[in-house]
Formats: structure tokens, sequence, C-alpha cells
């Protein structure tokens, strides 16, 4: 979720003048108005749902094969907590990139070919004879992920201007089954066709070769529109955010959830298994974790709109967070349908943080300076935990200290998320004008 959804799911309407668009985001009009082919509408749809069901898979399906992958490829604790690690860096570093592209390709091209990468990604990863073939390959796939990530909601929002918050709902719901999807039934496919953790990785790619097909005559189209239209007016300049605190609370808050999601996907299954949940369960408590931010998805933005202050919410996240890995450290498995749940509503801090970097400033520029900010340097920050859980997880030869690790980092995460929900905006603090 990225700057234009963002400017539309938590911003008040402005002016024509405040909303003047880049060329590769104008028109915002809607398909089925644009003059556009009648076929274009109903295959936008069916091209940002798929694209979207592809957006997690790759990570969550390795989480639920994670032993079987490390001991085929030979993997240390180490390189182990370095591919949980890849995430994180990939959207960081490849999200900043997406506007650029979009601008010189157009959206549409830049997710067609974001697909793409992310199919053969995962075409070629099952195949990797050591760590570093695997670590490129899924590198490639996170890297279309990444882009697709930040572009799909500027298509919602140039096609369906008039439907944005259905097409956005159908965007995330279609994220979260996803990612539940392939945290669930990986390991029982892998078992259905051979058992193997090869095949089990694999099966994923159809889905991705399936997702590419509709951007192909979409991302044609819009070559067309591109061409046929005049050059729109650049985007004013919002305010510079490095100067703000409320920017950087932001950045380092969703630094840290993020730090708990990625270790959530890549060591959550391990830490049921090792506790003597077997594979395919321990798969489904992923699934169930993950799946807890459908319904949380909805209802936390609006809550949050609708308070003052936003704080309370984060702590209650937060402590929701501490409970379950309290819980994990006590009795793993035998709560652990219940520590899944409540580490599913702690991860639920990400469409929190999503709302708070619209709250916290006033005009459309100044949002798309904060979410830039905010997302890039906290994927920057989420870069290390992983890593440190799989060195922890190594060298101790279990989990007391990576969970004791996890629950201390939730502290400053609680404390971070209170300070973000203060009723201010990166404008007032930065002493400049909407």
């Amino acid at each position: 979720m990225h700057d234009e959804e963002i400017r539309t799911l938590n911003r008040p309407a402005a002016s024509h003048k405040a909303l003047r668009q880049a060329p590769e985001q104008a028109p915002t009009t809607p398909a089925h108005q644009s003059g556009a082919p009648g076929w274009l509408g109903p295959l936008l749809i069916a091209g940002i749902v798929l694209a979207a069901l592809n957006l997690r898979p790759a990570i969550t399906s390795l989480g639920a094969l994670f032993e079987e992958t490390r001991t085929g490829l030979g993997m240390s604790g180490t390189v182990a907590g370095l591919i949980t690690s890849v995430p994180a860096l990939c959207f960081a570093v490849f999200g900043v990139t997406a506007p650029r592209l979009s601008r010189r390709f157009g959206p549409t091209a830049v997710v067609c070919a974001g697909m793409a990468a992310v199919a053969t990604g995962l075409l070629i990863r099952p195949f990797a004879a050591g760590p570093a073939g695997f670590l490129a390959a899924s590198a490639l796939s996170l890297a279309g992920i990444a882009l697709t990530n930040v572009l799909l909601p500027v298509i919602v929002k140039r096609y369906f201007p008039d439907r944005v918050g259905t097409m956005t709902g159908l965007y995330s719901m279609a994220l979260a089954a996803g990612t539940s999807l392939a945290a669930a039934a990986t390991v029982p496919l892998a078992d259905a066709i051979g058992g193997s953790w090869r095949t089990g990785l694999l099966v994923w790619a159809v889905l991705a070769l399936l997702a590419v097909l509709p951007w192909l005559p979409i991302a044609a189209a819009s070559r067309r529109e591109k061409a046929a239209a005049p050059a729109a007016v650049r985007e004013a300049a919002g305010p510079s955010v490095v100067r703000s605190r409320t920017a950087w609370v932001l950045a380092c808050y969703f630094g840290l959830q993020a730090t708990g999601a990625y270790i959530t996907m890549g060591w959550l299954p391990q830490i049921f298994r090792d506790a003597g949940v077997s594979a395919s369960a321990a798969g489904v408590l992923l699934a169930v974790t993950m799946v807890m931010g459908v319904p949380l998805a909805f209802v936390i933005p609006g809550l949050a709109g609708r308070m003052r202050h936003q704080g309370p919410i984060a702590a209650a996240l937060g402590l929701f967070g501490l409970a379950g890995y309290l819980g994990l450290y006590l009795a793993p498995a035998a709560g652990a349908w219940a520590w899944a749940l409540m580490l599913g509503v702690s991860n639920c801090a990400f469409p929190l943080v999503i709302t708070l970097i619209g709250l916290r400033a006033k005009s459309p520029a100044g949002v798309v300076k904060l979410s830039a900010f905010a997302q890039s340097t906290g994927y920057l920050i989420s870069i290390p935990g992983p890593l440190l859980i799989g060195a922890l997880y190594q060298h101790s030869g279990g989990w007391d200290l990576p969970l004791a690790l996890m629950a201390g980092l939730l502290v400053p995460q609680i404390g971070l998320g209170i300070m973000a929900g203060r009723d201010r905006t990166i404008e007032d603090e930065c002493g400049m004008r909407d």
C-alpha cells in the first residue's frame, strides 16, 4: 500500500490543482468512461485480483517449508535469517524505484513486468543448487512483488476513481487470501505431488504465470492511451519530511511493525514445529495469523479515523503481541491456536500505520512525501530483525532468547505508536502551509 492509496483512503477530497498528477497517473477516468475498450474494465479487475493474490505466497510458502529448504540447501541459521530479511530489503530498494519506472513505462507495463519477475523467480528457485542461487531467485520474485505492491493502488485510483473503496477492499482481501492460502496449502500440496519441498515451492509459480496473462493486453492498451494523451502537469512538491519528528516516529513505528510481521511470516511455523506441531498444522497456524488481517484491515482504519488520538489502538495491538509471545514461551503447542490469533491481531499494526500516514499530513503532496519516507525508511529498519532471530536461534539452540527479543521489540513499538497517534501534522512541525 503506497502513495495514491493512502491519499485516497485517508484524506478528504482536494481541489483539482492539489490533485494534479504525474504523466503515469493521468487521467483518473473510469475505464468504462475513458474511451477504453469495453473489455478493459473487467480484465483490470481480474488482473488486480490475480496480482494481489501473488504478493505474499513467495514469502509464506517458504515459511511453511523452511526446515526442509534449509536442510536441502545446507543453510546455516545465519543464512536462513538472511533469507527472511530479503523481503524487507527488496521492498525498500525496489519500491523506491517504482515511481520512476512508472513515469517512464507506465504503471500497467511495470506491473506486467513485475508479475513476470515473480513468476520467473518462483520457477527458478526450486531448482537452485545452493543458498546463493536460491537467494538470487527469491530476490527476483520479491523485486517484482515490491514494484506491484506500490503500483496496484495507483492503477485502482486511475481506472476506478469512483470505486476506490470497493476495489481497494477487493485488492486487500485478495492479498490476505493469497498470504493465507500459501501458508496453509503448501505442505499438503507438496505431499500430494511427491513430498519434495522443491515441488511444494514450484507450484506457486503457476499462480504467478496466470497473473501475467491479463496484464499483457492491459499494458498494450495503456501504451496506446498514453501515446494519445497530453502530458500532465507535475505534482507540487510537499514539505521536507526529514525535519519532522512525527515523520521519524512513523518511520520507526513502521519499521518495528514490519520487523514483527516478517519474523512471524519467516519463523512462526518453525517455532510451532520445534514444539512438536506437525508441518501441515504449523502452516495452517500461520494462515490463521495472516487471515486475521482481512476483517481488521477494514475495521482499524475506520476506527482510527474517528479518533482524535490513535495511540490506544497501537497500545492494544502491541499488548496482543506481548500476550502471544508469552504464550509461545510458556506453552507453544498447548495454546497454539490462541497464540496464532493474538499474533494475527498484533500484526494489524500495518493498516494502522498506513492510516496514520494519511492522518499526519494535511495536503496530498505531504501524504506522498510522508508515505515514501516512512515506508522506505521503515523497511530498511526492519531488515536486521529476522537475521538476528536466525542467529540467536542457531547459537542458543532454542527459542527462549529469540522470543524474548521479539517481545522486547514490542515495547518501543507501543511507545512509538502512542507518539505517532498524537493529533499533529508534518506541515505544522515543518512550519509550512498545506
